[in-house]
């Protein structure tokens, strides 16, 4: 097993990635999917996901074969011995295997266990012992891959020539040498079974230091009800709400005084994108669900409790979504200590949770108005157009 440096590989080669067991890990990993089929054409790849994403995961066109590697089921290990010996009988030895969760004890093991030819991303040693490196001969990418800091607004500074950017699509398909459009996520949807609202919101995180405050969110719901706007409050099931994503309070509270509309728990991942494509703005503090939304181009106003500069509540440099559809609310309150302690503090270091509490309700209403008069704009002109002949034919669907 040897670190990949962009070594040739065999015709048809036997590729494996592995994700993660979160919803916004996964979308940003579809670059990377994409790139290495771009690459690869006549590859297999494998994929080792997670439950949770599955849905998402079996609509890739991209996966050839996936199983979920993040599951609750007892025999988690022997089926998952008896899969790889299966897909090496029908694809023969992995060639290459990539590692997109370097936090993750299961995939540090799984992506040695597999015994690749190459392996890119954190990886053990082959008896297990200690992390593989490159040596005192690591290239520039694996320099990259050995930096304690990918959040840093310096990183494209520290790594000039490698990339372009420290948004982590972009890291994903580096380390596997991959080029594509770092930018571009993909993501199948389906239709949800009920009218979807004119807005949708998403209030939980798994990090509480990334929640805004119930009366900010009030402020929001109030003033779209006062425009006539429906609005849909989308999550898991409540129960998982409050257990995983530190839903607490808050989300029964908004329900009990405010005209929200529940739709949690109401859809599978592919339907919550389908909502995605027909409501008129999402709102949401940094989660899974804001990553779907930017995939699938929905307006969003994205909550950070970071100021100008990136520093805040979020590694906002490394998982901002690129897409001119995603406009990014921040703070006026600056702050370090997140930075400082790399994100692994779960609540606010600082008491009244400033960081959050200053981005102001009014500011985003502003984006909100902003965005729904452009699209209001949008249909007059193109009702205009179609009226004057200028539109032909009829628009696809999907």
């Amino acid at each position: 097993m040897q670190v990949f440096v962009d070594q040739s590989l065999r015709p048809h080669p036997h590729l494996a990635v592995f994700g993660s067991s979160k919803v916004g890990n996964y979308v940003v990993t579809t670059p990377l999917l994409r790139g290495l089929k771009e690459k690869y054409p006549d590859c297999t790849l494998d994929f080792f996901g997670s439950d949770v994403t599955q849905d998402f995961e079996l609509y890739c066109p991209y996966i050839d074969w996936r199983f979920s590697l993040y599951s609750d089921r007892d025999d988690i290990l022997a089926q998952l011995a008896q899969v790889v010996h299966q897909r090496q009988q029908v694809a023969g030895p992995y060639d290459l295997a990539i590692n997109c969760d370097e936090f993750s004890p299961i995939n540090l093991v799984m992506t040695t266990a597999l015994r690749p030819r190459y392996v890119t991303g954190a990886a053990l040693t082959q008896d297990f012992q200690k992390k593989l490196d490159g040596g005192e001969n690591a290239n520039s990418i694996q320099r990259l891959l050995q930096d304690q800091d990918w959040n840093s607004s310096e990183l494209v500074e520290r790594h000039q020539g490698v990339i372009q950017s420290n948004y982590i699509g972009e890291i994903f398909c580096r380390l596997a040498y991959v080029k594509t459009d770092f930018f571009k996520l993909e993501l199948p949807s389906q239709e949800p079974n009920f009218p979807v609202p004119d807005v949708l919101i998403h209030v939980t995180a798994t990090r509480p230091a990334k929640l805004w405050p119930i009366h900010a969110w009030q402020q929001v719901i109030q003033w779209c009800a006062a425009q006539g706007l429906s609005v849909g409050l989308v999550g898991s099931a409540p129960k998982i709400q409050k257990t995983l994503y530190n839903a607490g309070s808050i989300e029964d509270e908004l329900l009990q005084t405010t005209a929200l509309i529940d739709l949690r728990g109401q859809t599978s991942l592919l339907e919550l994108a389908g909502a995605f494509l027909q409501t008129k703005a999402f709102i949401s503090v940094d989660a899974g669900p804001l990553h779907i939304a930017a995939a699938v181009g929905c307006h969003t106003i994205a909550l950070f409790g970071n100021d100008v500069d990136g520093d805040g509540a979020s590694p906002i440099h490394l998982w901002k979504p690129r897409q001119p559809h995603v406009h990014l609310a921040l703070s006026t309150f600056k702050c370090t200590l997140c930075q400082e302690h790399s994100f692994s503090n779960k609540s606010c270091l600082v008491v009244d949770h400033p960081c959050m509490s200053h981005l102001s309700s009014e500011q985003v209403i502003d984006y909100l108005q902003c965005l729904l008069k452009k699209q209001d704009l949008r249909k007059i002109r193109k009702k205009r157009r179609r009226a004057s002949g200028f539109l032909q034919g009829t628009a696809k669907t999907g």
